[in-house]
């Protein structure tokens, strides 16, 4: 089956539409600092608007735990998303209860409204099935037809994502189907020389992607703070890095395997080096098989790649026709250490092909280091769901809406 797009749900003028959105937005102080999700969730929320139909917004924001909680809610997303669509948007202080159901029953033709966090009720993220099964009927009142365009929960089975959708005639938004084409053409039809780059603190979080991906890339480069769990691999000592040492033994593994089957993985050659974890940290640059070398000993704390690094990622990542990026290459949210990330995302603005940031603190570092969505080929909202997917994994929520 192919995947299910909102023209298979006909016209839907005068109808109401629940449209499943991911505005799980960073609050400072009640305020969004990175407004990206609510930017990706507008394409699709304007088509059905210009079809006339009654758009009733839910999405989730962060983890209050089943029960309301003022830190997280919907209220600053709803407020940013009418200041997107240029128009007035109407929030309910609840999801399914008196308020939601005053505030749909009073929508008109090409209206919006955003209900509240849909994870202030317990049923949304349970583990029991009927539960989610009770909650997606609520929800269903409110709706003639659903469509999903969350793509940062397709990989979750809760009961917006995944029981709603069979409750209605269901369909995926234009965020999603933007996903997928992109993701596609990373697993099945890359444009080559295709080039990966890994970052993020935890190489277990990256372990299927890099064993789904090996076979299919040309490059892996490895940066964050996993590059000390492969150091490790090469018996390096890594000082107070960060290290899972229950991985080495798999690192080594794909290690041999990229060597067997002829991929590049370009490893640091020199990395900076902190006192200790802080934006006033006294630091150093130094070679990467020599951490503890440094006047810091074995209390040396590895926080970025380094600027040789960081030239050679560039000039690869600039040699590629398709990049995929996922996970900042050092601490950037300090000063002192957003230099290697900093470098590459700036080689992907000058990728001549198909440059992909992938989602979660790759898109946050690249907007908080003054980049544009636009200088890339495409910012994923995905997170989790675009690595599992990238993993070869079955996501429900994509499955529902007739992806196989």
């Amino acid at each position: 089956m192919a995947l299910r797009t909102i023209d298979s749900l006909g016209s839907l003028a005068g109808k109401r539409v629940v449209v499943r959105c991911d505005l799980n937005v960073p609050l400072k102080d009640g305020v969004i600092t990175d407004d990206g999700r609510v930017r990706a969730s507008v394409p699709t929320i304007t088509a059905l608007v210009e079809q006339g139909a009654r758009v009733v917004v839910i999405s989730h924001l962060g983890r209050p735990d089943g029960t309301p909680d003022e830190r997280y809610s919907l209220a600053p997303a709803a407020h940013r998303l009418g200041e997107l669509l240029g128009r007035e948007v109407a929030f309910a202080t609840d999801t399914v209860g008196d308020d939601a159901a005053r505030v749909v029953s009073a929508l008109t033709d090409g209206d919006v409204a955003v209900l509240e966090n849909l994870r202030f009720n317990a049923a949304e993220t349970s583990k029991d099935a009927s539960e989610r099964e009770a909650f997606a009927a609520q929800l269903a009142e409110f709706a003639d037809a659903v469509v999903s365009d969350g793509f940062g929960v397709v990989h979750r089975k809760q009961a917006s994502v995944f029981e709603l959708e069979k409750l209605r005639p269901s369909a995926a938004g234009l965020l999603i189907a933007a996903e997928l084409e992109v993701l596609d053409r990373l697993t099945e039809t890359p444009e080559r020389p295709y080039a990966v780059v890994l970052g993020g603190s935890k190489v277990s979080d990256k372990l299927g992607v890099i064993g789904h991906l090996l076979p299919r890339v040309d490059s892996l480069l490895i940066g964050g703070g996993m590059l000390f769990t492969f150091l490790a691999a090469l018996g390096h000592k890594v000082g107070s890095s960060l290290l899972e040492a229950d991985q080495i033994e798999t690192v080594r593994g794909y290690l041999a395997e990229a060597e067997r089957l002829g991929v590049d993985i370009v490893l640091p050659t020199d990395v900076v080096v902190a006192e200790k974890f802080g934006g006033d940290a006294a630091h150093v640059v130094t070679a990467a098989d020599s951490i503890e070398e440094t006047p810091f000993g074995s209390a040396g704390l590895g926080l970025d790649i380094g600027p040789e690094t960081a030239a050679r990622f560039a000039e690869v990542i600039r040699g590629s026709k398709t990049v995929f990026w996922n996970g900042p290459m050092g601490v950037f949210e300090l000063a002192p250490f957003a230099a290697g990330t900093r470098t590459v995302a700036e080689a992907l603005t000058q990728v001549d092909g198909l440059s992909v940031v992938g989602g979660g603190d790759s898109a946050a570092a690249v907007r908080a280091l003054g980049f544009t969505d636009e200088q890339f080929g495409h910012i994923s909202t995905g997170g989790g769901a675009s690595l599992e997917f990238l993993e070869g994994k079955k996501l429900p929520g994509l499955e529902v809406l007739g992806w196989l």
